[in-house]
């Protein structure tokens, strides 16, 4: 029966890339139907598998971690476009299996969305298991993140492979007690960089201990509330680190970890905790240093993820914020930078980014340094005027346009450095207003 079930979805695939379709989805969806929700039990999967989740930050590690065993020479299956539901994997996973469902690889690594570790891994072996953080995100989908956690925390009480946490997320580590007998699971850190704060600017998940409900106490915080923590009362937060990044220098930008110095191109802390996770996995697994030194110093993103462009001879600067604590990374490298800037904001509330925008006043713009202009744009263009007024901006520095082309023409007509940030929908309207701008006005796509 399921070699059947693999040449139908062998065959939908095939048809769809005849119509020039990528075939992400759709064939899972209907394998899905077809097995009763069932649809990654179909395969034979014998190679390790790493699988990365976390609100933020997922794509970027998984895409690290595959480059770590690519350069080593080995043979990979990753979901790169980021399908990262059960469908999507099944998806994957029929492109790159024999009709009998065999899948050849030396290692599959799989970002996967945080509700779907349970479902996707009660069918599949998992040897691997990173947790970057957790935050509220798309509530419309996800409910409150305390309902997300205790999903993959029930997942957690049965698996003992191996499990990376980040130990400076309560909401993370406290998965790490899940089983007991787990005798695999490891923490990173990162020491205080140079703007971590001893108080907290922005809304903060993190706030009491899950165990006891004690007021937890923070040592520092970097962003958010992720820091060095500790309930007073039972413990939690007292963890031997498996890896450290330490000598954090955003300048540079630089970070040390076991001794050895790494050279990331993205200079922000949000960034040194996604190469710290890779450069766990990287020790856990053994990769030559050569290889890591190689991954973490030449990865940048793009598609939206501080993605750079120049306008002219302004230097504007796009990130994809689907989440307050997206906005405010990049409100934090924005006021981090000395010199005046301005704000392109993009906010849609389509369904795919939650038609609930109400995420947008957890948005720490109180912080606000040096920002002379304020643009809103996209969809719900004046609720994010009206949040960014509300926090005390002034409102004769805030320009509202909806039209995408407009609002950036509007933000090119100032010579200065800009910033750009916008949600899930908004990101690839907005890159393609930006590349419109420079094909008609000048400048370039770096």
């Amino acid at each position: 029966m399921n070699s059947i079930l693999i040449i139908i979805g062998k065959l939908i695939v095939s048809v769809l890339r005849l119509f020039k379709r990528n075939a992400g989805n759709l064939p899972g969806i209907i394998l899905w139907h077809l097995t009763g929700g069932k649809c990654c039990k179909m395969f034979s999967v014998d190679c390790p598998i790493i699988a990365v989740t976390g609100t933020n930050g997922k794509t970027s590690v998984t895409n690290c971690i595959a480059q770590l065993f690519e350069k080593s020479g080995k043979k990979i299956i990753i979901n790169k476009e980021g399908n990262n539901l059960d469908t999507g994997i099944c998806s994957l996973l029929l492109r790159n299996c024999s009709c009998t469902g065999k899948v050849n690889a030396d290692y599959l690594i799989l970002e996967t969305d945080e509700s779907h570790v349970p479902v996707v891994y009660s069918q599949l072996k998992l040897e691997t298991l990173v947790v970057l953080n957790f935050f509220r995100d798309q509530l419309d989908r996800n409910g409150e993140m305390e309902t997300l956690i205790q999903k993959i925390n029930g997942f957690c009480k049965t698996f003992e492979g191996n499990l990376i946490l980040n130990g400076d997320d309560p909401n993370t580590a406290r998965l790490g007690m899940a089983n007991p007998n787990n005798k695999n699971v490891k923490y990173f850190h990162a020491k205080p960089y140079a703007f971590a704060t001893k108080s907290i600017f922005e809304a903060s998940e993190g706030r009491f201990c899950p165990f006891c409900g004690e007021p937890l106490e923070y040592e520092y915080y970097q962003y958010s509330h992720i820091g060095k923590f500790r309930c007073g009362k039972c413990g939690f937060g007292d963890f031997i680190p498996y890896i450290t990044a330490e000598n954090i220098d955003l300048e540079k930008p630089v970070f040390t970890t076991d001794g050895h110095e790494y050279s990331p191109k993205l200079n922000s802390i949000y960034n040194i905790y996604n190469m710290t996770a890779v450069a766990a996995i990287a020790k856990l697994y053994r990769i030559e240093q050569k290889v890591t030194d190689s991954v973490i110093s030449e990865y940048t993103v793009n598609n939206g993820r501080m993605e750079t462009f120049m306008l002219g001879n302004c230097k504007a600067t796009l990130n994809l914020a689907k989440n307050p604590v997206g906005a405010n990374m990049t409100l934090r490298v924005m006021n981090e930078m000395q010199g005046e800037k301005e704000l392109l904001f993009v906010l849609n509330d389509n369904v795919a980014d939650g038609l609930d925008v109400s995420w947008i006043w957890d948005i720490n713009f109180s912080v606000f340094e040096r920002v002379a202009r304020v643009i809103a744009s996209g969809t719900r263009a004046y609720d994010i005027a009206v949040r960014i007024k509300c926090s005390g901006y002034p409102a004769e520095n805030i320009v509202v346009l909806p039209e995408l082309d407009d609002a950036v023409a509007e933000l090119a007509s100032v010579c200065g450095r800009k910033f750009v940030i916008a949600n899930y929908t908004a990101v690839q309207p907005t890159r393609s207003a930006l590349k419109r701008y420079i094909e008609k006005h000048g400048g370039k796509h770096e």
